[in-house]
């Protein structure tokens, strides 16, 4: 029985790091499988795909509580040691997998065992034989290190304002300060302290879009891009698609997001609308919740069992089981993220609080990426605990929306200012989302270009997403440089379009549920527990969604969010 089976009343968990593998044993046991797999028996190679699923989800959670104990204390020079050492394990590892996926690609036993585990864990497979050779296992190596300092550098900045001292993520509780003298203030602050490493985080990107570049060369790509997509596992669409879904953002979303923008820069009264603003796109400011973070969770459960008792059950468990880190402190990384370790069957939620509205959306956005986790944990193989990217993002966005009804625990008679602002922000984001991968896009085209050219880049996106941002007297992020604040960019290339394909779903799980919430529940519930078994279009039609690349995806919902949100048309 897994620790997520007992519902135990403590900690799962427990303190401090992980015991390390036997990595000889571990080495051993990916050679009795190399042996058992080239023999071409069905019934063998079934077993083997077990023994080595099993093995898997052990080094998985060895590898997922070591990152998730250094993101907790990035001054922490053991849990430093420890994330270093799966760096360079993690590439042996992948080394060891694509062996196990190649014998399993060319097995003679191929259509007997696509009828036991799915086509679909094929074509994953297939796919990742694509992305890795032995030559290049530095290279990785090399790769997660430099993705791993850029973690630790902004992780490190701490900024003393308004008396107290904050790191970044705690900083940002005031880009929704009613006062607009002190959001600007506070602007400041942040730009400059990451002007102050601007040649670092310059530096250090030129480091990973060469590595990058050349890693996909000797892979035999033309270049990062389709090295990129493939790391990604987008099977079932191509960077066309992926255009002609920017190409509708910027037709029939950036239109109603400078509408918003122009509004409220006319309800402030200012002559142009900046970014410390853009917390203020709904009619009213954005409100606090009534409490800390133990009271948030304790509402959150309540809340979510009068939505939907599967979910509240879940959350208790994920509450009772200490299976969160919530409030931002010094040396603590920032973001926010969910993990799980699938030996144990439990997710892990991971924020910054940070007293503001935002702090309920990123809750509810990681728990629904933990129950989709915790629902599809039982699932047969690894590849299908856990979506691809743009599927798993689906999953907690839709909560975002499906959550609205529990507002007022959480913010009393000004829940309505909650749904608008949430509402208001998701929309501008749509276009923000694309201009980052259309930049990303330029960059990995241009992987020689300077870093002055690649803040000409940013720029350009820019002006055709985000026409209404204004930096004021901020230097940094006026030429150019706003790009390096987003850390997905460095560490996870091509990944935050997923963020927008989601949302596009998730805008339709909102419209969907406005008149049928029961039966939208249901879907997505049983989405959740499909966890990654077909890939995204797949998944996403199965759950009664239009796919984002389809013309008809955004106008319906755009026209909705318009009215809500009292806009003129």
């Amino acid at each position: 029985m897994r620790a997520a089976d007992t519902m135990q009343n403590a900690p799962l968990l427990g303190a401090g790091l992980p015991p390390v593998p036997d990595f000889d044993a571990v080495a051993e046991r990916y050679r009795t499988f190399d042996r058992a797999l080239g023999a071409g028996r069905a019934a063998q190679a079934a077993a083997t795909v077990r023994e080595w699923d099993g093995l898997r989800r052990e080094l998985d959670t060895w590898s997922r509580l070591t990152r998730l104990r250094f993101t907790q204390d990035t001054r922490d020079e053991r849990a430093r040691a420890a994330r270093e050492r799966c760096d360079e394990w993690d590439a042996v590892f992948t080394g060891y997998d694509t062996g196990v996926k190649r014998r399993l690609a060319g097995n003679a036993a191929r259509a007997d065992l696509e009828s036991s585990v799915g086509r679909h864990a094929f074509r994953l497979w297939d796919n990742d034989l694509a992305t890795y050779a032995p030559e290049i296992e530095p290279d990785l190596v090399a790769e997660s290190k430099l993705a791993a300092e850029y973690t630790r550098l902004t992780a490190e900045i701490e900024v003393d304002f308004n008396g107290e001292r904050l790191n970044l993520s705690g900083l940002q509780k005031y880009a929704s300060d009613p006062d607009r003298g002190r959001r600007a203030d506070a602007a400041a602050a942040r730009w400059t302290a990451l002007g102050d490493r601007a040649d670092e985080l310059d530096a250090l990107f030129d480091d990973l879009v060469h590595l990058r570049d050349r890693i996909a060369h000797r892979l035999g790509f033309d270049g990062f891009t389709p090295l990129g997509y493939a790391r990604m596992r987008r099977v079932d669409y191509d960077r066309t698609a992926v255009e002609r879904y920017r190409e509708a953002v910027a037709t029939h979303v950036v239109p109603v997001a400078h509408a918003l923008a122009e509004r409220a820069r006319k309800r402030l009264g200012v002559e142009r609308f900046a970014l410390w603003d853009e917390k203020f796109l709904a009619a009213e400011p954005p409100p606090r919740p009534r409490g800390d973070a133990r009271w948030i969770m304790d509402h959150a459960v309540g809340g979510l069992a009068e939505v939907d008792p599967r979910l509240g059950a879940f959350v208790k468990m994920m509450n009772d089981n200490e299976l969160t880190d919530l409030v931002a402190r010094p040396g603590k990384a920032g973001g926010g993220y969910c993990t799980s370790f699938p030996t144990l069957g439990v997710p892990f939620v991971f924020t910054n609080f940070n007293g503001t509205s935002g702090d309920i959306t990123v809750l509810m956005h990681e728990l629904g990426h933990a129950f989709q986790q915790f629902s599809s944990r039982d699932l047969p193989l690894t590849e299908y605990l856990w979506s691809t990217l743009e599927a798993a993002e689906v999953h907690s966005m839709s909560l975002e929306f499906l959550s609205w009804p529990l507002m007022e625990r959480f913010f009393g008679d000004r829940a309505d200012a909650y749904r608008r602002h949430h509402l208001a922000e998701s929309i501008a984001f749509l276009p923000y989302g694309v201009a980052v991968d259309h930049f990303q896009h330029l960059v990995y085209a241009q992987p020689d270009a300077s870093p002055a050219q690649r803040h000409a880049m940013w720029q350009s996106v820019e002006r055709r997403y985000l026409p209404w941002r204004s930096y004021g007297d901020l230097a940094r992020p006026s030429a150019g440089a706003f790009w390096q604040a987003q850390a997905h960019i460095y560490r996870s290339p091509f990944y935050y379009i997923d963020y927008t394909l989601a949302l596009c779903c998730a805008l339709q799980m909102w419209v969907s549920a406005s008149s049928d919430r029961a039966g939208t529940l249901a879907r997505y519930v049983a989405l959740c527990a499909r966890g990654g078994e077909a890939p995204f279009r797949t998944l996403v039609r199965s759950a009664g969604l239009v796919e984002p690349f389809d013309p008809s995806a955004l106008p319906g919902v755009v026209a909705k969010a318009r009215a809500y949100l009292e806009l003129e048309p």
